[in-house]
């Protein structure tokens, strides 16, 4: 019961994607156009998103699904000793700013995931990111919270459920990788 209600759940958030073609391709043009000018890639999430951020970074430094070259991806989810030093030394809310500020630089691309659009270490990465001069892509989900509107382009996933929203999310940026990596080049 529980199994065949999550499924039919899920299949009506996935049809929901149906209208993101337009973004999509504008996020792709971004991603490709980033990478291609010799910049980089800064991923982050916030909770299990943070997983994905790692996840999408993973598929542009390694590989998606064809064998190329790689490009500079880095998750900023990936370095516990520094979130910690940064919740100690400052607030959780700087874990994902500090690195932009340190690491970002015009021309790099944000990418941000957030279930809610509330979490308030992603909005501090996205107006870091602004502050730089640097453009953004944000995964969002419900009503986009209080992060909506503050990146460059915003990818709002349909649904209510937490859960639905991150197989929402992975499927749009598998998308993402997959067209990209039909127009990066391989050498």
């Amino acid at each position: 019961m529980l199994l065949e209600q999550t499924i039919e759940e899920s299949v009506a958030v996935t049809r929901a994607l149906g209208s993101f073609e337009k973004p999509l391709s504008r996020a792709v043009k971004m991603v490709v156009s980033c990478l291609t000018g010799g910049h980089k890639l800064l991923i982050c999430g916030n909770g299990g998103s943070a997983s994905d951020a790692t996840h999408m970074a993973t598929e542009f430094l390694c590989r998606y699904r064809d064998d190329r070259r790689p490009y500079a991806a880095i998750s900023l989810t990936a370095n516990g000793e520094f979130m910690t030093a940064v919740c100690n030394d400052y607030h959780s809310d700087e874990i994902f700013a500090r690195q932009v500020w340190g690491l970002g630089q015009k021309g790099d691309l944000l990418i941000a995931f957030t279930t809610s659009g509330k979490s308030r270490n992603i909005l501090r990465a996205l107006e870091e990111a602004n502050r730089k001069k640097m453009k953004s892509i944000c995964f969002l989900g419900r009503d986009g919270g209080f992060t909506k509107g503050i990146a460059t382009l915003d990818l709002l996933a349909p649904g209510k459920a937490t859960a639905r929203i991150q197989e929402a999310q992975t499927l749009l940026f598998h998308v993402l990788c997959e067209a990209a990596d039909l127009e990066l080049p391989k050498q």
